[in-house]
């Protein structure tokens, strides 16, 4: 394979999302691991979603994936699950974000370590970012043929197959 094997815009703009996904990856761990794990365990617990025991643990393992899955997107292993699991990271800490400003928190958003605040401006970047990453994801998918595609050479396949047309009389 080569570095950049589809060449189409599409091709090339899956391939400078996915690094700058992973970059953006990087830098979010590198902060957290450069702050006690505490401070982040702070940001996490203001979410009210964890038990103690949980907070600390996602506290102390998630920067680390964050670092792992950023690494594996820039250098695009694992293309597939890599993009997967960053798009579902993205659901979930968007997600956790909409729930705590529709339940009026004012907290900090623990994205890049302390000392942000929630706002619609993380909402938004966050959106953004799930946006870029469920295109690359599906353009991850669609080029190892994960979606159904007739080898070459063979016929399409008509439309309805192995059901009736509609406005056919079927009778059994």
């Amino acid at each position: 394979m080569t570095f950049l094997s589809n060449k189409t815009p599409a091709g090339v703009a899956a391939l400078v999302l996915r690094i700058v996904l992973g970059v953006i990856f990087v830098y979010a761990a590198w902060v957290k691991l450069h702050e006690p794990w505490a401070m982040f365990a702070i940001a996490i617990d203001s979410y009210q979603i964890l038990p103690q025991w949980a907070v600390e643990l996602v506290a102390r393992i998630l920067p680390w994936g964050e670092l792992v899955l950023g690494f594996l997107l820039i250098a695009g292993v694992w293309r597939s699950v890599s993009t997967a699991a960053a798009s579902l990271l993205l659901v979930v800490f968007l997600s956790l974000m909409v729930r705590a400003m529709a339940k009026g928190m004012q907290i900090e958003c623990g994205c890049f370590g302390s000392g942000e605040p929630l706002s619609w401006i993380t909402l938004m970047r966050d959106g953004a970012l799930l946006a870029g990453s469920l295109f690359v994801t599906v353009m991850a998918f669609r080029g190892r043929g994960l979606w159904f595609r007739p080898p070459r050479g063979a016929p399409p396949v008509p439309v309805g197959y192995g059901a009736p047309s509609p406005g056919s009389a079927h009778t059994e």
